[in-house]
């Protein structure tokens, strides 16, 4: 049998050098670690620290308040109130999806839709899941208490008046910056400037310390508007009803201020509501945006015109026989024959020949510059977005029948803010006013420009008078008398322009209107599209609008009556 040799057993010496082997390797290793740590904490402590902080620190804005937008007595017009929007930090919300059905149905969505939103923008810290929930839907969602879903704190604006004030005030988009309207004019006065915080997350998102302010935001400037929600209201009402009974496609109408040029009130018809971003339509703000024709509501400036020419006064004959006049190939025409008239009358009876007349005796330059000193072919400088500058074309470029034909009314395009601002300067004894949509108060960053003389205080007061005879009885405009008030005003009703000449059946309804004579405080400006009734003339359609609303205008605003029409007798 082969044998087996005895192995010898380790000896204490070789445990004890078996120990020292084994610690001199821990000790080894053991250095190398506390060295390393110390190259760390010395030589790339910035590199850790940011480490660290990008894991568990962020810096995240703090939304500044937009400023409020408030009528000229403060009543708010414009507001922006607090709202959380619900965001996600992907790589966190993937670790809980099944209870992503929960989360999608607290924000009335799809499973589906989450899937979409998130599927491109895994990488992200940051995504939006929706925006400006209700109160109550964002107590729910962080009563879920989901990974990686968190509020965030914005503001949404709110429009107290809704509709009536849409067109004038604008509205903004989500991010609360103004996209129409004085909310897109005076933005970078309403915006402020945000602000940034720190704050400390544990490894799901959630807030583990009290954040820190690093920037407080500016909250943006409160401004107030030359409008009164007041007279606002009323032209709303009975612009919206006239529209509603002449059938009419669309209606516009302004208030000024005669002395200061302020815009009081502003509306269009149809309008939207501008709480409700998903049915924005019908947002055009027809008085500044859009140019017409005026028609026979220009021909007080061709008669100022006259006047100032030293050769006409109110009294002066003109003969419209046989109430035709032919230039060339193309025949002006009135409604009728009025024989002999004088300058007055020609206004009284709205004479397109009379006019004719008048403008052909004076210089083109002369007719040109009471227009364009007027306002017309210019924008007023008021500020407000997409105003139109009309169309004025020079007078070198004038035929005779162009002449002609501006002097009442066509050839030339205006806005319904110029031809208001325009009557305003007749009122104002001849000084044509800045367009204001700011409070004096508030004119350091005031939107507006400088006063201009265009005619005579004397040449003023003696158009006032003509027009006191449009809305006397008998007058085109009569349906536009104020009882107690003397109102002098122009009516107009304009073919519309179409390919090829002007329609036959769709009209525009005009008037413009000063009150109170004696002393000129208010003009407004109405103008009504194709109204459908049989009655489409404008001083049946708009003159009526002009007198329901400064009948109670006048009241509100503690305007003295200047006459008593039971007895003719004047204050």
């Amino acid at each position: 049998m082969p044998t087996v040799k005895n192995r010898r057993k380790p000896t204490a010496q070789t445990y004890w050098k078996r120990r020292q082997l084994l610690l001199a390797f821990f000790i080894i290793i053991i250095s190398i670690l506390l060295l390393r740590a110390v190259y760390l904490q010395v030589n790339r402590a910035d590199f850790l620290q940011y480490e660290g902080n990008a894991r568990h620190l962020r810096t995240v804005p703090i939304v500044a308040h937009r400023g409020m937008l408030m009528d000229r007595n403060g009543k708010p017009l414009a507001i922006s109130t607090p709202v959380d929007s619900v965001w996600v930090n992907p790589s966190q919300f993937i670790t809980a999806k099944k209870q992503w059905p929960i989360l999608a149905n607290l924000l009335s969505a799809k499973t589906s839709d989450l899937e979409r939103i998130l599927s491109k923008r895994m990488k992200r810290e940051f995504v939006y899941l929706k925006r400006h929930v209700e109160p109550k839907i964002a107590t729910q969602v962080t009563a879920l208490k989901l990974p990686g879903v968190f509020l965030q704190r914005e503001y949404k604006r709110y429009y107290p008046t809704g509709e009536v004030s849409a067109h004038v005030l604008g509205f903004t988009n989500i991010d609360d910056y103004g996209q129409e309207g004085l909310e897109l004019a005076l933005n970078n006065f309403l915006i402020g400037t945000p602000g940034k915080k720190q704050i400390v997350q544990d490894k799901n998102g959630k807030i583990i310390a009290q954040p820190i302010n690093l920037t407080l935001p500016q909250m943006g400037h409160d401004i107030r508007l030359t409008i009164d929600h007041r007279l606002q209201y009323l032209v709303y009402r009975e612009l919206k009803q006239a529209v509603l009974n002449s059938k009419a496609q669309a209606g516009s109408a302004v208030i000024l201020d005669v002395q200061t040029g302020e815009v009081l009130a502003m509306i269009n018809h149809p309008t939207y509501n501008p709480n409700n971003r998903n049915k924005l339509q019908n947002y055009r703000n027809r008085v500044v945006t859009d140019i017409f024709e005026p028609g026979s509501t220009l021909k007080p400036f061709t008669i100022a015109s006259a006047l100032a020419s030293g050769n006409y006064n109110p009294n002066t004959t003109i003969n419209t026989n046989p109430g035709r006049l032919s230039l060339g190939k193309y025949t002006i025409r009135d409604s009728r024959n009025y024989g002999v008239i004088d300058v007055a009358t020609v206004i009284k009876k709205s004479s397109n020949v009379g006019a004719s007349k008048i403008a052909l005796s004076l210089s083109a330059n002369r007719l040109w510059k009471i227009l364009s000193h007027s306002g017309f072919g210019y924008i007023s400088g008021g500020g407000f977005p997409g105003e139109v500058a009309g169309r004025l074309s020079h007078f070198s470029e004038w035929y005779k029948v162009q002449q002609a034909s501006i002097s009442f009314g066509y050839g030339i395009g205006v806005s319904l803010l110029q031809l208001a601002r325009a009557y305003a300067m007749l009122g104002n004894d001849g000084v044509l006013p800045p367009i204001r949509f700011l409070v004096e108060d508030d004119s350091q960053n005031a939107l507006g420009n400088e006063n201009s003389q265009v005619i005579s205080p004397k040449i003023a007061r003696q158009m006032l008078d003509i027009l006191t005879e449009v809305v006397k009885s008998g007058g085109t405009g009569e349906l536009a008398q104020i009882n107690g008030y003397t109102v002098a005003g122009k009516t107009g009703t304009v073919r519309k322009s179409v390919i090829g000449g002007y329609s036959e059946s769709d009209y525009l309804a005009l008037f413009v209107g000063i009150v109170p004579v004696s002393n000129p405080r208010l003009v407004m400006a109405i103008l009504v599209d194709e109204p459908r009734q049989d009655e489409y003339y404008g001083g049946k359609v708009a003159a009526p609008v002009f007198s329901k609303v400064m009948t109670e205008s006048l009241r509100l605003l503690n305007i003295l009556p200047d006459t008593v029409k039971s007895t003719g007798q004047t204050y």
